[in-house]
C-alpha cells in the first residue's frame, strides 16, 4: 500500500510540484535580477546622475555630454546585468529540463542499483 501510494504521488502530484518549483525558480531569478525594472530603465541615466544646464552655451554642451555619458554608462551596466540574468535563466532552464527528463526514471534506479550492487 505504501509503495503504491508513493508511485501515485511520484507520477501524479509529484510532477505538478516539480513543474511548479521550476516556475518559482525562474520567477525568483527574474525578481533577484530585477529584470522588469532593468528593462523599464534601460536607457535611464546611471544612478540618476544628471547635470543641469547653466546660462552659457558651453555649460549646456557640457551638461548634455555629461547626461549622454551617464545614460551610456547606465545602458552598459544594465545590459551586462540583463545578460547575466539571461545566462542564469538559460542555465536553470537546462537543469530543469534535465530534472524533468530524469524525474520518471528515478524510482527505477533504486532496484537497478541494488541489482548492480549484488552482481558487481
Amino acid at each position: 500500500m505504501l509503495i503504491s501510494s508513493f508511485f501515485i504521488w511520484w507520477y501524479g502530484d509529484g510532477w505538478k510540484q516539480v513543474v511548479k518549483s521550476i516556475k518559482i525558480r525562474t520567477m525568483s531569478i527574474s525578481a533577484s535580477f530585477s529584470v522588469n525594472s532593468l528593462i523599464r530603465t534601460w536607457f535611464a541615466p546611471w544612478k540618476r546622475i544628471i547635470s543641469y544646464t547653466g546660462d552659457g552655451f558651453d555649460d549646456k554642451i557640457k551638461a548634455s555630454l555629461d547626461n549622454l555619458f551617464s545614460r551610456a554608462v547606465g545602458f552598459v551596466v544594465r545590459s551586462i546585468v540583463l545578460l547575466a540574468a539571461l545566462v542564469t535563466i538559460i542555465f536553470v532552464a537546462v537543469l530543469s529540463l534535465i530534472e524533468i527528463i530524469v524525474w520518471p526514471l528515478l524510482p527505477a534506479l533504486v532496484p537497478v542499483s541494488i541489482i548492480l550492487g549484488i552482481i558487481l
